[in-house]
């Protein structure tokens, strides 16, 4: 049978990003920067309700200029979410700074605000980075709060919740900078892409200067600070701009796969899921459940659907509990181990017709058979 996949490109039907990049290919702008990278970010910008962003060629990339734009620099330390993809991490290795791992609160995906305050206790970090996992929003106005209170730079990552609304405000334009991924499984998608957020003119300027290669304003090539070959190009851009036309169509596609997902397995009392909050409107990035089962594993359910070529994944495995990252502090990290031994996020594509989520609930039902 055809493979269902967790999360895929999904292109406009209207065409809308051939329209944009055949407009760069006619006025041969075929280069990282250009027209399409301007009217992206403006976009971006106008549907967030942030004044200024800088595309960048990753997530990824996105976080390592927001560390530096904060002044992160060797031995801070940063407080970040132990519970998210090692992309949001890595960066702060980068700069050889020290990350402290800050658990799940019980109950949800995403950074403890209490478990954040018992860290400000004991450390004073250079910046906090807290992530909306799975396009659930993150208690972002009480981590706001604390950072405040005790002056130090937020930093949102908001790679998987694009288009998710928190008290009426996008996530990823609460923080002192925000940051988008554009990867291929991501709401929508430019291929491979990120982009940076703030209402900070100053600091994006000097990000948009770092991201191509730190050239001065010379004639020649002059360098008096390391670079990084960060930009997005004007062909991605031109896809990122066709897809922006359709991410509310895909919220809510997101947000029906989720509902059928809870309706089709609401009967088996062992399988829940962690839902939006009142004050919230999430993209419901991917579908993901728990179990509480002495029969059936997350474990079983993915086997049971790879043997059935539907792809399913472990809910990610925590910072503090990767090698890599073994050495540093975690404050609490309990919860965040169990959401990771019970979890099991479901194929949520959404070119995914009804009838192969149908499938899907069919074959996990039958387990409990």
């Amino acid at each position: 049978m055809e493979r269902i996949f967790l999360a895929t490109p999904h292109m406009s039907e209207e065409n809308y990003e051939q329209e944009f990049i055949q407009q760069a290919f006619d006025t041969n702008w075929i280069a990282p920067l250009g027209e399409n990278v301007d009217n992206f970010e403006k976009e971006v910008t106008e549907l967030v309700g942030v004044k200024h962003a800088c595309a960048l060629a990753s997530g990824t990339a996105a976080i390592h200029l927001a560390l530096k734009a904060v002044g992160v620099t060797k031995d801070d330390i940063v407080f970040v979410q132990s519970l998210t993809f090692s992309a949001t991490v890595n960066p702060i290795v980068y700069e050889e700074a020290i990350p402290v791992f800050i658990d799940s609160e019980p109950g949800q995906w995403n950074m403890d605000p209490e478990q954040l305050r018992q860290a400000f206790r004991k450390y004073q970090p250079k910046a906090v980075i807290a992530v909306h996992l799975y396009g659930l929003s993150a208690k972002i106005d009480e981590i706001k709060a604390i950072c405040e209170e005790y002056q130090v730079p937020l930093i949102e990552d908001a790679a998987e919740s694009l288009g998710t609304l928190y008290k009426d405000k996008w996530t990823g334009a609460y923080g002192d900078y925000g940051i988008f991924s554009f990867n291929g499984n991501k709401i929508i998608t430019t291929s491979g892409g990120g982009m940076l957020v703030s209402d900070n003119k100053e600091g994006i300027d000097k990000v948009r200067f770092w991201a191509t290669q730190a050239r001065e304003k010379a004639p020649y090539y002059q360098h008096e600070e390391i670079g990084y070959n960060y930009r997005l190009s004007n062909i991605l851009a031109g896809i990122g701009r066709g897809q922006l036309k359709v991410l509310d169509d895909r919220i809510e596609k997101k947000r029906q796969i989720f509902d059928r997902y809870m309706e089709g397995l609401k009967d088996i009392e062992d399988i829940s899921f962690i839902k939006e909050s009142e004050h919230e409107r999430s993209n419901y990035w991917l579908s993901a459940i728990l179990l509480d089962s002495d029969k059936v594993t997350p474990k079983q359910i993915r086997e049971t659907l790879e043997e059935n070529n539907i792809e399913s994944r472990p809910v990610w495995k925590p910072m503090h509990l990767q090698p890599v990252f073994i050495e540093y502090k975690v404050f609490g990290g309990q919860v965040s181990e169990d959401l990771f031994n019970r979890g099991l996020c479901l194929p949520s594509d959404t070119k995914m017709t009804v009838e192969e989520q149908d499938r899907v609930i069919d074959i996990i039902k039958s387990l409990w058979s």
